[in-house]
Formats: C-alpha cells, structure tokens, sequence
C-alpha cells in the first residue's frame, strides 16, 4: 500500500527529496526574516478572496482574509527555519487535521497552487532558488492534502 508522501510524490511529480529541500537552507534568515513571508501570504490571500471562481473563494468564507494571512505566513516562517510562531499562538501546525474541514480536492489543491505560484512571482524579496524550492514544498504538501481528503 502507497503511503500519502509516496502519492504526493506521484502526483506532484515532486519528489520527497525536493519537496524537503526547504530543510537544508534555512530560507528564513537567507529571505532576511519576516517580511517576504508576510508579503507572500498577503499577495496569495488577496488573490484568493478575489479568485473569479465562487467554489474556490466559499472553501475560504468562513475564515477572515487577515487571520488567514497571518496563519500562513506564521506557519511558512516556522516550517522554513524562523522562530515557532505558529505553534506559540495555535498550537502544533497539524496540517492535516487542521485542513480536514475544507474540501481540498485535487481541483482546490491546483487553483491553491496556481494562486501560490503567482504570489511568489510577484515577490522580488525571495529570490529564484527559494521560490523552486517553496513550490517543490507546496505541490507535495498540497498533494498530501487532497490525497487524504474524503
């Protein structure tokens, strides 16, 4: 039986070994600190509060577009070598189990990523090399999301 990171790994064409490539650079002191983490995540939330698709936008109506932003970058900073913001707030990230709730089908997964990858685009503060690494992350994790979905 496949285990979730072997499906994640197949279905994001990202391997675990570049899907965790994150963890051998600490991309939080290399990005200078806070800062690129909360742009990217006020950029991607900002896109996806006005992404033209209403299925899309309704998987994130019951949260707050600010209390998303900061969830995600305090998680980003704690998962790419910063300080354990995330965890002092709310407890251990659980990704999994945080993010049961919502539907995160394979087509949510996708229009997430897409959203992602422009927001990276668009941040000049994390240079070209982080942003391959971060996308490797968020295509393997995001497969683990929509893998164990029911």
């Amino acid at each position: 039986m496949q285990s979730l990171q072997e499906k994640a790994s197949e279905w994001s064409g990202v391997a675990a070994s570049d899907a965790f490539a994150i963890d051998e650079t600490n991309l939080f002191q290399a990005l200078g600190g806070l800062q690129p983490f909360v742009d990217l995540s006020t950029n991607f939330y900002n896109r996806v509060y006005a992404d033209e698709y209403e299925w899309f936008r309704s998987i994130f109506a019951g949260s707050r577009k600010e209390d998303a932003i900061q969830n995600q970058y305090e998680f980003f900073v704690q998962r790419m070598g910063g300080p354990p913001l995330y965890s002092q707030r709310k407890g251990h990230p659980a990704l999994i189990g945080r993010h049961r709730p919502f539907p995160v089908t394979h087509q949510a997964a996708d229009r997430w990523l897409y959203h992602m990858q422009q927001a990276l685009d668009s941040v000049s503060s994390i240079d070209p090399e982080s942003k391959i690494k971060m996308m490797n992350f968020f295509r393997h994790t995001y497969c683990i999301f929509s893998c164990s979905w029911k």
